[in-house]
């Protein structure tokens, strides 16, 4: 086990993947207007198995969980992006990314005091 998921545990590779989704539901939200743009996304609970499992890497489990969102109402010009779906998402994404930066800003202020002998 390396020092890091001693000390952040599941943590780490979390805000990593939640920082992925983010790019991609931007880059999601960037292309709403481009003809034959797929929509992606990841299965993020799939992706964080996966680099948690026997100290997989995010890379991996980011290509494992990745796919293309099925739109419920399909455009004429192909694009699978569906606004309301990708700032929902994103909203939520965010939302979850800041806890888990936040639950690792307390363990690292912990760990510091505990190395100054507070």
């Amino acid at each position: 086990m390396s020092i890091e998921n001693e000390l952040f545990g599941i943590h780490g590779k979390a805000l990593a993947l939640r920082s992925q989704r983010m790019s991609l539901l931007a880059s999601n939200i960037a292309n709403a207007s481009t003809p034959g743009y797929k929509a992606q996304d990841i299965d993020f609970d799939k992706a964080l198995k996966d680099a948690t499992r026997d100290q997989g890497s995010v890379a991996g489990a980011l290509e494992k969980a990745m796919g293309y969102r099925v739109p419920v109402q399909p455009s004429e010009n192909g694009n699978t992006v569906e606004m309301s779906t990708e700032q929902t998402l994103f909203s939520e994404n965010a939302v979850k990314y800041r806890t888990t930066l936040s639950f690792l800003e307390g363990r690292l202020n912990t760990i510091t005091r505990a190395l100054k002998g507070e």
